[in-house]
């Protein structure tokens, strides 16, 4: 992907994607550790295990582009700030454009992978890798809808459905919203189970810039 033009087929009432590995995203020729600001470079030098430093800076670097997809802006433009309500200080929290209110963005990593999405309204996103399972259900049903949880575990397989629906869960939780859409995916390619949640119908798109539709439903937190 070269410059910062919105995809073609984007509007401003649709919200973006995108899923990669760490490693792609470090090395995309636009991404770099020079686009991050004084206060996310303090952040990241905070990080002590290198893999995971990687991918914090990945999925910061990954919202710049998703943001500069939405906007047209380049992505040295497209840096989010962060604010924390319960605390009332900047630099973390729930990241916002500060240029664009109304439009959302979160960003999501984990153990190589990472995803971003921007759009109209809420918007959350996680990602996991597709061969992690979470539990005990104990604690899975203390945090989750307990008939839901109950569902996942008496399926052909539960493994896979408790993951699928604890990415789902956290996707709603950063977006904050009600009466959500939500967009789920396997990318088998990347091994990774990705959920987002958006006020808005939503595609994703790849580092080469295919995009990708997906059928979302209604959700609510």
């Amino acid at each position: 992907m070269t410059g910062g033009a919105p995809l073609p087929d984007r509007d401003s009432r649709t919200a973006l994607a995108a899923v990669a590995t760490t490693g792609e995203v470090l090395a995309h020729p636009r991404l770099h550790e020079g686009l991050l600001a004084p206060w996310e470079l303090r952040r990241l030098d905070a990080v002590r295990v290198p893999s995971r430093r990687d991918d914090v800076l990945a999925a910061r670097l990954l919202l710049r582009l998703c943001v500069a997809r939405f906007t047209g802006a380049s992505p040295e433009e497209s840096a989010p700030a962060q604010y924390c309500t319960g605390c009332g200080r900047t630099g973390h929290g729930r990241p916002y454009l500060r240029d664009h209110p109304g439009v959302g963005v979160s960003l999501s990593h984990a153990d190589g992978l990472v995803a971003a999405a921007v759009g109209p309204g809420a918007v959350g996103v996680d990602v996991e890798p597709s061969t992690r399972r979470p539990g005990p259900l104990s604690v899975l049903s203390r945090v989750l809808p307990e008939a839901d949880v109950r569902a996942a575990a008496d399926g052909p397989d539960p493994g896979a459905a408790l993951l699928r629906l604890w990415v789902r869960a956290e996707a709603l939780l950063k977006a904050g919203g009600e009466g959500l859409r939500l967009l789920e995916w396997t990318d088998p390619h990347r091994a990774a189970v990705v959920a987002m949640a958006a006020a808005a119908p939503a595609k994703t798109f790849t580092l080469d810039q295919e995009v990708v539709d997906h059928p979302s439903r209604s959700a609510s937190r």
